[in-house]
């Protein structure tokens, strides 16, 4: 007879335990477990009815979803969510804002010139402030550790993630880091990767729908034992699942054009963080050369 699930006892542990079955999830299952992952304030205080709504599932399936995981019920996995949230006020309206804006855009219809770059940045505003709640200060600064850890870092993103990847690989090569960056011309992308080694690091970017090339390079680097540093809009897609360390980006989408903002700003923090600290130990390295 199997052992009933360990009840997980905080939000980070459900988490955790999430990432570690989801590939064994049934697909309905698969969808709820990507919603709790990707809106946890509004699992905390919104109803079931609204959540089954917004996840696209019946209740019923989120109440089957609890279960699996030890709970006796839907509320009591929302609890671990909703206690969570006593030093988290900034993010607690973030899904609600982002809807409002929305309906706002959608009833505003003709909207041109100043109007419409008005309600660009507004989006973009939201996804720049949400951004320090997806992305925590211990994976900012083990993500600028493996970058300054690797011999080489190779970076790939294609699609809507191009200008993101080619922004790190130029800004990282200025600040001193060898870099190779995937750009798969002539579809050469497993190529490209081929010569990575666990010494190495591939930085991924890529975001719903997710680009095949990019998919392909982290599974080339995960292959032959390389780290891999994501950057994606879930910690269950496919570049995330395999990464050492992911880094979570949730964009604005504005008259159903999604942004780079919020990604252009992790990624400025990223090159940034690693050339302060590229300073900071040539400056220590220095010190001792003259002790």
């Amino acid at each position: 007879m199997s052992e009933a699930p360990s009840v997980p006892a905080t939000a980070e542990e459900l988490r955790a335990a999430i990432l570690e079955r989801y590939d064994g999830l049934a697909k309905r299952l698969q969808q709820i477990a990507r919603y709790v992952l990707d809106e946890p304030n509004e699992l905390a205080l919104e109803t079931l009815a609204v959540i089954a709504e917004r996840s696209g599932v019946q209740p019923s399936a989120i109440v089957r979803f609890a279960k699996s995981f030890g709970f006796d019920g839907a509320s009591q996995m929302q609890r671990l969510f909703r206690d969570g949230l006593l030093s988290g006020h900034a993010a607690l309206g973030y899904s609600e804002r982002v809807r409002s804006f929305t309906r706002a855009v959608d009833r505003n219809a003709a909207a041109g010139g100043a109007e419409l770059l008005a309600e660009f940045v507004e989006g973009n505003t939201m996804a720049l402030q949400n951004l320090p709640q997806t992305v925590s200060d211990a994976d900012l600064k083990a993500a600028v550790r493996m970058i300054e850890a690797a011999e080489v870092v190779y970076v790939a993103g294609f699609r809507r993630a191009f200008p993101i990847s080619s922004y790190l690989a130029y800004s990282l090569q200025q600040a001193g880091k060898r870099i190779m960056f995937v750009d798969g011309v002539g579809g050469l992308t497993r190529r490209q990767v081929q010569s990575v080694t666990p010494k190495d690091l591939l930085i991924a970017v890529s975001y719903h729908p997710y680009a095949e090339e990019t998919v392909q390079a982290v599974e080339a680097a995960v292959a032959c034992g390389a780290p891999v540093l994501s950057i994606s809009d879930s910690l269950v897609s496919p570049i995330a699942k395999p990464a050492t360390v992911t880094l979570q980006v949730r964009e604005s989408e504005i008259r159903a054009f999604r942004s780079l903002s919020a990604s252009m700003c992790l990624a400025q923090a990223l090159v940034i963080g690693f050339a302060f600290e590229s300073s900071r130990k040539e400056d220590a390295r220095a010190r001792r050369r003259k002790g």
